[in-house]
């Protein structure tokens, strides 16, 4: 498979600070990749600078070939191609569910009214959320609102999926529904980046994992290579840990 995305020797400092070191990585076209690691490690930082709202302090982002990161670059363009959802739900609570998601394509993509509704609601009747597209967030569970914002980031369409840390907000009941969704996106064949403490499910879904600690990446393969053969003492004391907290 092409690479979709490419990282090239990517950096970020915050002030004194360096969060990012010297980051390389390629996301085959349709594939889904994990990334993993301990609070502090970078994985949203990452994410944020794949997306483009934290700025690099050195490296490159190429999406499709395009380099995406460098100065002047039409920033509503490049984010039509890349769907982000975040811990927070980030759901405009003034709007409905119907108006929440038909925002972008309107505004950014141009669409007319009556053609984003009918792909809108398309989304919300595939994902099983139809009965709720004049309802506000507000009247939403969290599953449901979370749903809902991922169903947002991808009605323009998206090439790139980034998905940070959905579930880290929600109940085991609630978490079942976004994965189950998450999952069927990827039989889509959506590419997607997906930074999870759920390790169950990254060992389902994901087609290669990313171990990101201090910033550096200090592994990356297979979900078995990962899980079942790590290699660095710094993914060893991960795994450890998160098996004697009965998270593994």
């Amino acid at each position: 498979m092409s690479a979709l995305l490419q990282l090239r020797n990517i950096r970020k400092s915050f002030g004194e600070s360096l969060v990012l070191n010297d980051i390389s990585l390629e996301f085959p076209q349709g594939s889904a990749t994990v990334i993993i690691g301990a609070s502090g490690s970078g994985k949203s930082t990452l994410m944020r600078c794949v997306n483009l709202l934290e700025e690099l302090s050195d490296g490159q982002i190429l999406l499709d070939g395009e380099d995406i990161s460098h100065y002047g670059v039409d920033l509503d363009s490049i984010r039509s191609n890349i769907g982000s959802v975040f811990q927070a739900f980030n759901l405009f609570p003034h709007l409905t569910v119907l108006e929440n998601i038909t925002l972008a394509p309107r505004l950014v993509q141009r669409k007319s009214k009556s053609e984003a509704e009918a792909l809108a609601h398309n989304l919300l009747h595939r994902f099983g959320l139809e009965d709720k597209a004049n309802a506000y967030p507000n009247l939403l569970s969290g599953g449901q609102q979370q749903r809902v914002a991922i169903i947002r980031a991808i009605a323009t369409g998206p090439k790139l999926l980034l998905l940070d840390e959905v579930t880290s907000a929600l109940d085991p009941i609630l978490i079942a529904e976004v994965l189950s969704l998450i999952a069927e996106l990827k039989r889509d064949g959506i590419t997607m980046i997906i930074s999870t403490h759920e390790m169950g499910f990254a060992k389902r879904i994901a087609d290669s994992v990313v171990f990101l600690h201090n910033g550096i990446v200090r592994e990356s393969g297979t979900p078995q290579e990962i899980f079942e053969a790590p290699k660095t003492p710094q993914l060893k004391g991960f795994l450890g840990a998160l098996h004697e907290a009965g998270r593994l």
